[in-house]
């Protein structure tokens, strides 16, 4: 009998071809805009309108300085001492000013021209510098720490305002008394130096608080207020900031409290110094 022979058969199977992973890249992609969309809203929701603005303002910023050195600013990028470059060459000043004359020049009437526009912004950054380096000259005194309560640093419609507040135990002045104590005027000595360097010129305001019912001021509201101003210019003139950079010096009594919904409260007794907000000077033949 004849063996029959064994046949085995093997079959080959096709391997699975790639589908590929791009899908999985797209969805970790959208994964994580997701998680940074929705942490972009919690962070909105948890800020101030301040901070916002200060967050704008650090990734955009919202305007370049005209000159071609340093880094724009109320200072233009020189530092306060005598150090530090401050030079540029007449060719790029006068291209600079040149610049400048042809944003200003009006383009028709009723629109503004782009150097109107950007007048804002310029400001808030040139506002921005101002305070950076007034708290840095407060930073630099620890002999009157215990005074960082009463001083407040603020950007305003027309600049930047350096008040001289009192706090319930804690005051800039002795009761009745125009003429400033001896932390006062080491602050305002130390601050001279930075507000000579800035090209503001300086307002000097001086404010009281009102009388309780029943109580009688230690001296005429009006009197006080403005000889305490008048102090305030004095030391500032003393310690080398220029008489023609004084704008106005006024005394406004009990006039604008800090506080009005309680005119009693120590801090509407004030001297806020005010850098008024500095235009650009332009030829008096420019539009002719």
């Amino acid at each position: 009998m004849a063996l029959r022979p064994i046949i085995v058969k093997k079959v080959k199977k096709a391997a699975h071809e790639h589908h590929g992973g791009a899908w999985k890249i797209a969805y970790a992609d959208f994964v994580t805009a997701m998680m940074a969309f929705f942490l972009l809203m919690w962070l909105i929701s948890m800020t101030t309108q301040e901070q916002k603005n200060g967050l704008a303002e650090y990734f955009a910023p919202a305007a370049l300085s005209p000159a071609t050195s340093g880094a724009g600013g109320m200072l233009y990028g020189t530092a306060l001492d005598t150090s530090g470059n401050k030079s540029s060459t007449p060719r790029d000043a006068a291209r600079g000013v040149a610049e400048q004359a042809d944003r200003a020049r009006p383009t028709s009437p009723g629109q503004p021209s782009d150097f109107d526009a950007s007048r804002p912004a310029a400001g808030a950054q040139a506002n921005h510098s101002a305070i950076a380096s007034l708290r840095q000259a407060i930073q630099d005194m620890p002999e009157i720490a215990e005074l960082s309560r009463n001083i407040r640093i603020e950007p305003t419609n027309e600049g930047v305002n350096v008040s001289l507040v009192d706090e319930d135990g804690s005051s800039m002045f002795p009761e009745g008394s125009s003429r400033p104590n001896d932390r006062t005027r080491r602050l305002l000595e130390r601050l001279a130096p930075v507000i000579r360097k800035m090209p503001n010129r300086v307002a000097v305001t001086g404010y009281t608080a009102t009388p309780r019912p029943g109580t009688r001021p230690p001296a005429p509201p009006w009197e006080l207020s403005a000889n305490r101003a008048i102090s305030v210019r004095e030391t500032l003139a003393g310690s080398g900031v220029p008489d023609d950079r004084f704008a106005s010096v006024t005394g406004k009594a009990d006039t604008e409290p800090m506080f009005p919904d309680n005119p009693y409260l120590a801090p509407n007794r004030r001297v806020t110094i005010t850098l008024l907000n500095a235009s650009l000077p332009v030829p008096p033949n420019l539009f002719r």
